[in-house]
């Protein structure tokens, strides 16, 4: 596994799909995912040493970002239910935006994945200061193995080739 890690690491290192070009970027690839709890839609709260031992797709979002909307509309299919029953976690997590307009969100679109509360930015000013939406592959091993910064067919596509190399 160590080996795949690295080939991974490489490949995005070299391919531009990391810290490289992203100054808003406060983590790379090869970096241990900061710690945080986050509150989750449903009341729950979920914390980073929760998913160790599972690869995990972590986004941020916003409700008004058109971006980030775009990319929810591949989520249902091609990466909840593409890897419902693995060691895989999906959590979107909106940055700032108060629980009654994510709540207005879900109704609106039907969206049910798990979604956590980020009002005031805490958790994802451990990882970037600007722009979403920013995805973070990480993982079993709690290390970040992938970024991306918008969103693009092509950014989304290779995100999920990279979670399956994880979970083979």
């Amino acid at each position: 596994m160590k080996n795949a890690w690295t080939v991974i690491a490489m490949f995005l290192f070299f391919s531009g799909s990391t810290r490289g070009q992203d100054r808003g970027l406060l983590v790379k690839v090869g970096d241990k995912m900061p710690d945080f709890e986050v509150q989750l839609f449903n009341g729950e709260r979920l914390a980073t040493k929760d998913l160790r031992g599972k690869v995990l797709l972590l986004n941020f979002w916003a409700t008004w970002n058109p971006p980030s909307l775009e990319e929810f509309k591949r989520v249902p299919d091609e990466i909840v239910k593409r890897f419902e029953g693995k060691d895989f976690v999906y959590l979107a997590i909106s940055r700032e935006d108060p629980r009654e307009q994510v709540e207005a969100f879900r109704e609106r679109t039907g969206y049910r994945f798990t979604m956590g509360l980020d009002t005031g930015r805490e958790i994802y000013s451990r990882f970037a200061t600007t722009a979403i939406p920013r995805d973070f592959v990480i993982n079993k091993e709690g290390r970040i193995v992938y970024t991306t910064n918008g969103y693009s067919e092509k950014g989304f596509s290779e995100m999920i080739r990279v979670v399956e190399k994880l979970l083979e």
